[in-house]
């Protein structure tokens, strides 16, 4: 299996922040997978899991990395940024991960429920 690292971004709640801003915490995990739309999907699972248990909203946005070095880590945390901002989250989103300028792999993801 490959490796693969997996962004995900998540909103916390403003009762939750004390602050007058939103809250984004940026969060990044590694996943072995037997292909990069399967690492994304662990990651997404797991990013509903985290939400829950941390009382944050998952915002639905994943990235994924393939790995040059395969590790034997699977969804473990390898990073977290937590950021203050001004905008609302699909704003918050196009301005710090879909500016356009990407060289990136879109995947067509099925409507929320």
């Amino acid at each position: 299996m490959n490796s693969y690292s997996v962004r995900c971004i998540f909103e916390v709640p403003k009762e939750h922040s004390n602050k007058s801003a939103f809250l984004y915490e940026e969060r990044i995990t590694i996943w072995r997978a037997k292909d990069i739309d399967e690492a994304i999907d662990k990651a997404a699972e797991e990013a509903e899991i985290y939400a829950d248990s941390n009382s944050l909203s998952y915002t639905g946005l994943a990235q994924a990395y393939w790995m040059f070095t395969k590790t034997d880590l699977d969804g473990v945390e390898v990073f977290s940024l937590m950021r203050e901002s001004g905008l609302k989250t699909d704003d918050y989103l196009d301005a710090f991960f879909s500016t356009g300028n990407e060289r990136q792999k879109g995947m067509d993801l099925p409507e929320p429920l």
